[in-house]
């Protein structure tokens, strides 16, 4: 029963035959409304040290309302919490009976954190004061055994409802940092690639690499990183997008970053506007650094990325035709508003011996350049067909590059020294 109901435990319990007689239309009834809602399967957490409870439990949750994602079979301590919440379930069963003090606990702990997950409580027993301390620690929903499974489809019901209005009321509140080429060639998703590999290792926070430039995008090959789905997957499907489609179609990289690549063929066509608005939002619900390689050619995406940007890095290189580039971009989309987000890179960048200096640079970029990433191109070359990021060597670019990911994220700048081929401000 949901905790909050007019009627007592026992008045539930003590309703059982007739109230039963019913059960495979209000199952029914309750199935069709999940349908409606166009809900995925809630992920279900179960807690209980009985295993033949846990398994029946599990057979009245059966069907296509919810998946069992893990089962815990000790009450887990302060440590295990954290990973359940961290982890983002939808829903966490916790069993009463075989230490009720202990499950209060845990019921407690995992409703005092925050944790947007509804917890549930299940228990033989059905009396009103352990419904009610249930109710003080936070539980939403107290179902008695045996668990019925008309009583288990309401309770996944009102859970996916919530679920539902948690995220409408969650902001997307990651970051979003777009890079873009000024010139084919320019190394946008060398850039982009070990700047976000940068962010994971430097920031010890869940950063998300995407890789937008649908028609020739190799980020994920950069890295060495086999995927099994790609971007399209995701902006061609914006009805089924959500937290968990996405965890799926996304790959981990061994610094903890998530990748989502392009595809292997040329799209004959372009994905669908909406596709991409749906995809960044529900990212930025996820992670709280999202990198964007946007390419040299994603033209119609640029407006839209450029609004929701926290951060544009516009990456160029000093050579005439690229300045040129950099110089129409800058004025065709930075020159009215939003110039306070540009940030131009200055790729393969050498001090010595260049035929365009430094005044030269800022006038035709019409400010100065924010990072400057020193010229190392047999190390980028090897990398590159390693399959292994700049940044997991020691070197001046790895060390530029996690100069970036320290601003990016808030962090203050190193203390060291910067040296003669480092990044320059």
């Amino acid at each position: 029963m949901r905790i909050g109901d007019q009627r007592s435990a026992e008045d539930y319990v003590a309703s059982g035959p007739k109230a039963r007689k019913s059960e495979a239309k209000v199952m029914s009834t309750f199935m069709r409304d999940t349908e409606s809602l166009s809900m995925s399967a809630l992920s279900l957490v179960l807690i209980g040290p009985d295993e033949q409870r846990r398994r029946a439990v599990a057979r009245a949750l059966a069907g296509p309302q919810a998946r069992i994602a893990r089962e815990i079979e000790a009450y887990p301590d302060l440590d295990d919490l954290t990973g359940i919440i961290e982890a983002d379930y939808d829903v966490v069963m916790v069993d009463l009976d075989p230490n009720p003090e202990q499950a209060l606990d845990v019921v407690e702990s995992l409703c005092g954190q925050h944790s947007s997950a509804t917890v549930m409580v299940y228990s033989a027993r059905a009396d009103a004061e352990l419904l009610v301390r249930c109710m003080r620690a936070g539980a939403r929903e107290f179902l008695t055994e045996p668990v019925l499974p008309t009583a288990a489809a309401e309770a996944l019901v009102r859970a996916s409802v919530r679920r539902e209005e948690v995220r409408r009321h969650r902001r997307a509140t990651g970051k979003l940092l777009v890079f873009v080429g000024a010139k084919g060639g320019s190394g946008v998703t060398t850039v982009a690639a070990n700047f976000a590999v940068a962010l994971a290792q430097q920031c010890g926070r869940k950063a998300a690499l995407l890789d937008l430039d649908v028609q020739l995008g190799d980020a994920a090959l950069s890295l060495g990183l086999p995927t099994k789905f790609n971007v399209l997957d995701a902006l061609e499907n914006p009805n089924r997008l959500d937290s968990d489609f996405l965890s799926v179609l996304m790959s981990k990289h061994a610094s903890g970053l998530a990748v989502l690549g392009a595809p292997d063929t040329i799209p004959s066509l372009q994905p669908p506007k909406n596709g991409m608005e749906k995809l960044l939002r529900v990212v930025r619900e996820d992670f709280e650094h999202v990198v964007v390689d946007a390419g040299s050619h994603s033209i119609e995406m640029y407006e839209a990325l450029f609004e929701a940007a926290s951060t544009v890095y516009l990456v160029s290189q000093v050579a005439v035709a690229d300045l040129r580039n950099s110089n129409r971009f800058i004025s065709r989309y930075f020159n009215r508003s939003g110039s306070d987000k540009l940030e131009v890179v200055l790729n393969r960048y050498v001090q010595r011996d260049m035929e365009i200096d430094d005044a030269a640079i800022t006038k035709a970029l019409t400010r100065p350049a924010k990072w400057k990433i020193p010229n190392d191109y047999a190390a980028a070359r090897k990398a590159q067909n390693l399959g292994v990021p700049l940044v997991s060597e020691k070197s001046q670019i790895a060390r530029a590059f996690a100069e970036m990911a320290r601003a990016a994220s808030g962090q203050s700048a190193a203390a060291e020294k910067r040296k003669k081929f480092g990044l320059f401000k």
